[in-house]
């Protein structure tokens, strides 16, 4: 037996995911049917389930499927499994990722036939499994009321770190996290796939695997806020309550703001490493263009990783270099901004490579329409009148950067400021207005660069500040505005920016360790080998490692 089998009755037993020496195991015990409630595909080295009907079915056994979306049971899962266990011979297992889906369907059918609460959860705690929290969240649905002490609107990097924050610090919560994605991106990892570093499968994973255990994943969408109610509305009008709101959804990757764009991405040498689908398409431009020009594009500010653009201009550049073909590609960086990076410690590094690839610079030049057909773009600049004029130009592949702002639902929500980001307190991220609001991540407004790095900085100050608030937590923390750029200049060095508000220099490492302003081999290291880990391993899992916050006993700083 390669799994750990959980013997909740005579009858009955769960376990994390079995595989077809499992099948053969359980059924040498005398287990005489099995129940799979993990959906198939959840991860990538998952066995499916008709794998092991078939080799249950050379067992004798039977399979009843009933797949659960983690923290997601509802009461068609719970006739089911009702269903299933009164109907399959006994004895049966069950399982899914953990079991915990498994034993909670156990414990719901219980409830069902009278069981108490008490003895529910001994049993399963004798198995090894807390169903405090899931029970809690069962009453709450039962009686309609979809009440929460943290309501956290964005399952991405900043909604569920600062869930884990929470929970690592205070286990006895009800926290609910709203969102209607199936998958979660390592999205750092993309500019890596266009250069043919990473594979595409190495940076995502199911959203189901990546909710912390405790927390209630509610899969749907936000409609509105109704902050004077504590109220958020999803999409299908269910009312959501809460004591306390963290609004963490992300950005709007507005691919419609460059007319002709939609119709061409993916196709014609039009690639954007911006989208998990079109990353590995990038790689394809770039390992197989011998001769043309290659253009890179970069919208007005805030995007995220606002250094993501040119990282794509040197990679490619690097490919073309190692493989004598850079003379022959005309290469040219079309920024609608007036630097090429917003920190001018960097630039001088960041210059050599632009020189090393003998690539254009064209400032204050924004992309507003694509031919892919035609292979032509065309970009808005202003004279020094402010009159603005259009200037074409031909391509054989371009990279491009849409523009991009907070989602609708926020933008048009009474948590936003004039420009449609939420209005937060820049120090210690609690919402200008409304008190019970913390907002983090890509859709607040502020001004600090919007990496992963930065939401890794975030979440225990969010944490820290409504737990402070609850008067579980002393002292109140305070953001500086930390960001991390890491800008692969080539395949193999990397200059490592870190800096806050104000484009203060915030180092990790020592000088003589990783000098941000110089490339390094050891920062490209790090971003390829330590980084991910740390994002999967102990940032989605509030372990806060270099990550802690600054505290003060009022909500005020100077820094």
């Amino acid at each position: 037996m390669t799994v750990e089998i959980k013997q909740v009755n005579d009858e009955f037993s769960v376990s994390a995911q079995i595989n077809l020496q499992d099948v053969q195991a359980l059924a040498a015990q005398g287990t005489r049917s099995l129940i799979c409630n993990r959906p198939d595909g959840e991860a990538g080295d998952q066995i499916n389930v008709t794998e092991i009907e078939a080799a249950a079915a050379e067992s004798g056994m039977e399979v009843f499927y009933l797949p659960v979306i983690s923290g997601n049971f509802t009461d068609v899962e719970v006739s089911g499994f009702l269903t299933a266990i009164e109907r399959l011979p006994k004895p049966t297992h069950a399982y899914c990722r953990t079991g915990t889906r498994s034993i909670t369907l156990w414990a719901f059918y219980q409830r069902r036939l009278g069981v108490p609460n008490g003895q529910i959860l001994a049993t399963a705690q004798r198995c090894g499994y807390d169903l405090s929290n899931a029970l809690q969240a069962g009453d709450r649905q039962a009686r309609g009321d979809s009440h929460y002490d943290i309501l956290i609107i964005g399952a991405g990097a900043a909604g569920i770190a600062a869930a884990s924050s929470l929970l690592s610090r205070v286990k006895d919560l009800s926290i609910a996290i709203v969102d209607p994605a199936e998958v979660h991106y390592y999205q750092p990892g993309w500019t890596l796939v266009g250069a043919g570093v990473f594979k595409q499968r190495d940076t995502v994973k199911t959203m189901a695997s990546l909710i912390p255990e405790g927390v209630e994943w509610i899969k749907a969408a936000v409609g509105s806020f109704e902050p004077e109610q504590n109220r958020v509305t999803l999409e299908d009008s269910r009312p959501l309550y809460y004591e306390r709101l963290i609004v963490a959804p992300g950005i709007k990757l507005d691919w419609h703001g460059v007319d002709g764009l939609v119709e061409t991405l993916g196709h014609n040498g039009v690639t954007s490493n911006y989208r998990f689908d079109l990353a590995p398409y990038t790689w394809n431009l770039v390992k197989n263009l011998k001769r043309g020009r290659a253009l890179f594009t970069q919208p007005p500010m805030p995007i995220k990783c606002a250094g993501a653009p040119q990282k794509a201009l040197y990679l490619s550049g690097d490919h073309w270099l190692r493989n004598g073909v850079l003379g022959d590609i005309d290469i040219a960086f079309y920024n609608a901004g007036a630097v090429l990076f917003g920190v001018k410690e960097y630039v001088p590094a960041l210059m050599e490579y632009i020189g090393k690839y003998h690539a254009q610079l064209n400032f204050e030049h924004r992309l507003v329409r694509i031919d892919g057909d035609a292979k032509k773009a065309w970009f808005e600049t202003s004279d020094g009148d402010g009159v603005k004029t259009q200037v074409e130009t031909g391509f054989d592949m371009i990279h491009v950067c849409p523009p991009q702002c907070a989602p609708d639902f926020v933008r048009e929500s009474p948590l936003a400021d004039a420009a449609g980001w939420v209005d937060v307190d820049q120090n210690t991220l609690r919402h200008k207005q409304f008190a019970n609001i913390w907002g983090l991540g890509d859709a607040m407004n502020a001004p600090n660069a919007k990496t992963a790095a930065a939401a890794r900085m975030q979440a225990p100050v969010v944490a820290n500040n409504l737990l402070e608030d609850m008067s579980l937590a002393t002292g109140i923390a305070h953001y500086n505005g930390y960001g991390s750029c890491p800008l692969t200049v080539e395949r193999g060095k990397i200059v490592l920016a870190e800096f806050g508000y104000g484009g203060k220099l915030l180092p990790s490492f020592p000088q003589w360790v990783i000098n941000g302003q110089q490339p390094s081999r050891l920062a490209w290291i790090l971003k390829e080998k330590i980084l991910p880990p740390i994002y999967w391993k102990a940032m989605l899992k509030g372990k806060e490692w270099m990550a802690n916050p600054q505290r003060t006993k009022t909500g005020t700083t100077t820094d």
